[in-house]
């Protein structure tokens, strides 16, 4: 193998993709016992949507950084802009479900556009974020300032428009994203902080009133919103609900406890999910690997997330753009594993957010590899930076 090829051979991060597809495929495929699955194979279609992934990384290893910077601004117009026609769209190719707008529906395929604005809008923020730190190379409050609604405004987009949908799950995972680049851009911390203050009073309020004053909640958000008050309430007391959100918490628990150590094994598992397949995963891996099934799920995790860390802070020298893309795909990361896990055990409250590079789904599943596909050339091209510095 020369040494072109050489650079181009990630083996961490192909591992780490392999290990992923594994639990994926096997979750999915026992997660098919339920007979609300009869008559698909949702494992075989993961395998179709993890084969396009594959053919998105490749295609992304044609353009350097530079390139991916120039196009950022275009990926992420052209982004908002499909997510403003999916708004507009009749009901025969944009069907509502569940109450909110969510998706393009064509025979065969559906397509979430939020799912692959997560990562133009993290490209375009990267990209925002050097030119930023480019021209203003003394950091001070007032361009801390600048920088902190700059990061707002192109955040802003996206989230409003989702949150007409209504998807407030996914607009949430948005605004975790941005208060994660803020942090990673080296913002000021009386900044940080000031906002974390103002967010945390704010947020409190919400919960609080909702809390206090359920039924008026629901009146003030809608009969076609009112599932999410109930899912807050379960999230703070689930033994006294008895909505839909306390069943499916119920049954996650269920799952997941009876599993214990080693699980039940394939085709073993008792516990009826709703949506086992995607939204429940974990707790399918739970009950059939158990305690150390869910831990090696979780270490994989961090092995990922350990790597996007490293990788940011080590490329930043070579490339603060492709940095700071690894940071922003480090933190949607995060957020889906820690709020999709979360809802699972009881700590967060129920949501439709996936596992990502485990659920079920083709819109996740491709624009996680599209985004793993940049993350890709990054990483080849800091070997590439490195050759060149230990010639």
């Amino acid at each position: 193998m020369n040494k072109k090829q050489s650079h181009y051979m990630q083996t961490d991060l192909i591992i780490l993709f392999i290990l992923f597809v594994c639990v994926s495929l096997l979750a999915i495929y026992n997660a098919q016992q339920f007979e609300q699955y009869h008559g698909k194979n949702f494992a075989l279609q993961q395998v179709a949507w993890f084969t396009i992934g594959v053919c998105f990384v490749a295609a992304i290893q044609f353009f350097d950084l530079e390139q991916l910077y120039k196009v950022s601004i275009y990926a992420y117009i052209g982004g908002i802009l499909v997510l403003a026609i999916l708004l507009i769209s009749p009901d025969s190719i944009a069907e509502p479900t569940n109450g909110a707008k969510s998706w393009f529906k064509f025979p065969g395929l559906s397509i979430q556009p939020a799912e692959f604005t997560k990562i133009t809008t993290i490209l375009y923020m990267g990209r925002v974020i050097t030119q930023h730190r480019s021209k203003y190379e003394l950091n001070t409050l007032k361009t801390d300032t600048l920088l902190l609604i700059k990061i707002l405004i192109v955040v802003a987009f996206p989230v409003v428009l989702i949150m007409r949908q209504p998807d407030f799950g996914t607009s949430m995972v948005y605004l975790f994203i941005a208060g994660m680049m803020i942090i990673f851009a080296g913002i000021s911390w009386k900044i940080i902080l000031s906002l974390i203050g103002i967010i945390a009073a704010a947020s409190g309020a919400v919960l609080g009133f909702i809390v206090k004053f359920p039924d008026l909640a629901k009146e003030i958000v809608g009969s076609s919103n009112a599932y999410q008050i109930d899912r807050i309430m379960t999230w703070f007391d689930p033994a006294q609900q008895t909505s839909n959100a306390s069943y499916h918490f119920d049954r996650a628990i269920m799952g997941l406890g009876s599993g214990q150590l080693f699980g039940k094994g394939l085709n073993g598992i008792e516990v009826y999910y709703p949506e086992a397949h995607s939204d429940f995963i974990y707790s399918v891996i739970g009950e059939s690997f158990g305690f150390v099934g869910g831990a090696i799920v979780i270490f994989l995790y961090f092995m990922l997330l350990y790597k996007l860390v490293t990788l940011g802070l080590n490329m930043f020298q070579h490339s603060p753009f492709g940095s700071y893309f690894c940071f922003g795909f480090l933190s949607l990361i995060l957020v889906h594993v820690f709020q999709n896990i979360g809802m699972t055990i009881g700590i967060m409250p129920i949501t439709g957010i996936p596992l990502l590079l485990i659920s079920y789904g083709g819109s996740s599943v491709m624009s996680t590899m599209l985004g793993l596909g940049i993350i890709y050339r990054v990483a080849v091209e800091y070997t590439i930076q490195n050759d060149y510095l230990f010639k």
